[in-house]
This record gives C-alpha cells, sequence and structure tokens, in this order.
C-alpha cells in the first residue's frame, strides 16, 4: 500500500504503477483529485477508483463518476464500509465477483481467508494464500514471480529474491505437485483441473 500526500505526487504514483485500487481523496494539496482522476483517465490508467470526498453534492458526485471513478463516498464514512467496497471493487475487476474460488480439488474463501483441499482445511499463511487465490483467480493465465510478489506483499514489505519460489514449493507440497506449473522463464499457472 502506498500513499501520496498531495496531488501531483498521487498523479506520479497512479501513473507508474499498476495498483488493484485506488481510494482517492478531492481535497489533496497541489492537484484536485479531480484533475488526477482526469488525467489518470485520459492517459489509459484505468485501475479502479474510489474517490472520498468531504464535499457531497450530488453534482459532485456525478462529475468524479463521469470522470471515471467507480464508486463515490461522501465523509464521514465507516472504514468496514470503505473496505467492503475496495474488496467488491477489485473481485469486479479481476473478473473475479465471487467470493469463493474452485479449481480442481482446491476451493480458496476469500472473505473468510481459508483454503480446502478435497473439502478439508489447509493451513495456509496469508502470503501463500494470497499466491494461491491470486494464481486461482486467472487459472489459465501465466503469472510471472514478479506480478507474484507485487500481489503478496505490500509496497513497504521487503522481501528477498526467491520467496515466491519458497511460497509455491509450499504450497506444492500441501496442494500436490501437479497443483501449480512452472512455465520456465515466464512463471507460473494453476494445474490441470
Amino acid at each position: 500500500m502506498e500513499t501520496a500526500s498531495d496531488g501531483p505526487t498521487a498523479l506520479l504514483l497512479g501513473q507508474v504503477n499498476d495498483y488493484d485500487a485506488v481510494i482517492l481523496d478531492l481535497g489533496l494539496p497541489g492537484m484536485s483529485g479531480l484533475d488526477v482522476l482526469r488525467q489518470w483517465r485520459a492517459d489509459r490508467r484505468m485501475m479502479p477508483v474510489i474517490i472520498l470526498s468531504a464535499r457531497g453534492t450530488w453534482s459532485e458526485r456525478v462529475e468524479g463518476l463521469n470522470l471515471g471513478a467507480d464508486d463515490y463516498m461522501a465523509k464521514p464514512f465507516h472504514a468496514a464500509e470503505v473496505v467492503a467496497r475496495l474488496h467488491a471493487l477489485t473481485r469486479r475487476a479481476s473478473g473475479t465477483p465471487e467470493t469463493v474460488l474452485q479449481h480442481g480439488r482446491v476451493t480458496v474463501n476469500l472473505l473468510g481467508k481459508v483454503a480446502y483441499l478435497d473439502g478439508q482445511d489447509i493451513e495456509l499463511t496469508a502470503h501463500e494464500l494470497k499466491v494461491l487465490a491470486y494464481l486461482m483467480q486467472r487459472p489459465s493465465h501465466v503469472i510471472s514471480q514478479a506480478e507474484l510478489a507485487e500481489h503478496a506483499y505490500g509496497a513497504s514489505d521487503t522481501r528477498g529474491s526467491n520467496t515466491i519460489e519458497v511460497f509455491i514449493a509450499r504450497l506444492r507440497a500441501k496442494l500436490g505437485h501437479d497443483a501449480i506449473r512452472t512455465v520456465r522463464g515466464l512463471g507460473y499457472r494453476m494445474g490441470a483441473a
């Protein structure tokens, strides 16, 4: 997770990073949130955006949505609602609106943060679960180590160069060696269902 304290920084971060979702405040110093969003969309940066604003007039909500925001929340708001809306946005953006993923003998409940093999609980670490869920959301795609690492860790987390290989090895030990395939030089994908 990254934060920007002003509009120009937010604009730059959104231009150079592929975020799963963005929470954008309209009252940013240096450049308004609406101007940041307008420029992102002009640059074809299409990450999902939730606007948070103390300004709650209908015309500002309409303007934000017309500029390409996916959702708009007026302050005050409950943090739990923001989190729930973020989860809904990222599920829709990934093409996976469901909260339960199924691939062959493996099931992942995204809301419950649990995984099952043939209906039996599997003990996974948080990072293992993130890697597995990301692969299961795109079962026919080859996902690079770098992309998996980005989704398994926050931006500020430190990680070793081989951590994704370690997580894949642990997942294979728990799910079966054929559950995740290595595509040499490219990355990983789910095995046959």
